[in-house]
């Protein structure tokens, strides 16, 4: 591949970044691709990328999985909700949210209000071929990931669509689906 193949997105990679003036935020199901697709896109752009969960853990010493089980969901979700206020207002560029982060009524109107936040939609088959490789998914721990994974995509479709962008996740290369985000804000702008 020539310099002169990647120029024409280079330029315009730039200028739609020159228009984003605040965090990108990811949400999505578990195995959409928020931390994968979101670190090439912080790449593409230039800036920072940090993924909550892993800010949580570094936090509680405690990995995702162990949190739950010690203290519950509810314990999770507050931690979650303080670690993603403090990433927004440092003004980290993008950030990759759990799951289940956007269902949290004041995390969402958080994200809402100070971010751009991009809904990756994936299909079910996809999520569960994906989130079958890794053996840290507390919510698919008991019962069929696919019956699972469909549920909750039913319910939390409402407040996913809130987000101002959504993106359908395909399964191709992560470059191409961080290049469909910064078109589909440069088109929301």
């Amino acid at each position: 591949m020539t310099s002169e193949h990647h120029q024409p997105d280079g330029v315009k990679i730039a200028q739609i970044t020159g228009h984003i003036h605040k965090p990108v935020v990811l949400i999505g199901l578990m195995g959409s691709g928020k931390s994968t697709v979101g670190r090439r896109l912080a790449k593409m752009m230039g800036t920072g990328f940090v993924d909550s969960d892993q800010e949580i853990e570094s936090a509680a010493q405690l990995s995702i999985p162990e949190i739950f089980e010690r203290f519950g969901e509810t314990h999770f979700r507050d931690g979650e909700r303080r670690v993603i206020a403090r990433l927004v207002e440092e003004g980290t560029g993008v950030i990759a949210t759990g799951g289940g982060a956007f269902m949290d009524e004041e995390t969402r109107a958080l994200i809402l209000e100070s971010t751009i936040a991009v809904w990756l939609d994936c299909d079910i088959d996809t999520l569960v071929e994906r989130t079958s490789r890794k053996d840290n998914r507390p919510l698919l721990k008991n019962g069929d990931p696919h019956e699972i994974l469909s549920r909750l995509h039913r319910e939390r479709e409402p407040a996913y669509a809130q987000a101002q962008v959504r993106v359908k996740a395909e399964d191709g290369p992560h470059e191409d689906t961080a290049m469909q985000i910064l078109e589909a804000i440069d088109a929301w702008l």
